[in-house]
């Protein structure tokens, strides 16, 4: 090379790029009230799911009440992952909501920086046995409220006396069927998680 000739210029390093951190969220409540649809709207993955058809023998022990027209049920778990930034993917994980199938959920909810409980306000009982596991845990976690039919039967003050849940904890209203109204749900969920981990 010659000094007349321009130098070719040298081609920068391509700069690493890392993969999202891997964040585990569980979602929860009673039977029927929401969770594997608020997992299946969101995740951006064909969700697993463990659903089995609700036999006369379980439809005696489960209310179908509010819900005569389920016809499956969660045995094992949900579940589907959603990334929420180039930094973060969640991964979900759907409990069964049966009293039953409770022996499951240390092996579920292990790991997992917080939880989502999804509320029917049409039977808040259902939904005690979430709250009170993630309380005793002292894993984060806020109360979603589904919204049947795009309503509520109780106030959010009402929802949170009810389930004596402590001020520190979010109670929101949202709707399982909505991909957007999940994902503000969840972050919800991750802002209790970084609050704890600040403090």
């Amino acid at each position: 090379m010659t000094m007349t000739e321009p130098l070719t210029p040298v081609a920068a390093a391509p700069t690493a790029v890392r993969p999202p951190l891997p964040v585990k969220m569980v979602v929860a409540g009673g039977f029927g009230v929401g969770k594997t649809t608020t997992v299946g709207s969101i995740s951006e993955i064909e969700p697993l799911t463990t659903e089995a058809a609700i036999t006369e023998v379980a439809a005696g022990v489960d209310d179908l009440t509010h819900t005569p027209a389920k016809t499956t049920t969660t045995v094992a778990m949900d579940f589907g992952c959603v990334t929420i930034d180039p930094t973060l993917k969640l991964y979900l994980f759907g409990t069964p909501g049966q009293e039953r199938f409770g022996f499951m959920w240390d092996d579920i909810v292990e790991g997992a920086v917080g939880g989502l409980v999804v509320v029917d306000t049409r039977r808040l009982d259902d939904c005690y046995a979430a709250v009170d596991y993630f309380e005793h845990k002292g894993i984060p976690f806020a109360v979603a409220v589904n919204a049947f039919d795009g309503k509520v039967e109780h106030s959010l003050e009402e929802v949170r006396w009810a389930l004596d849940v402590s001020p520190g904890v979010p109670v929101l209203v949202f709707d399982a069927r909505e991909r957007g109204s999940v994902r503000d749900a969840l972050l919800v969920v991750l802002e209790q998680a970084l609050s704890r981990t600040e403090s």
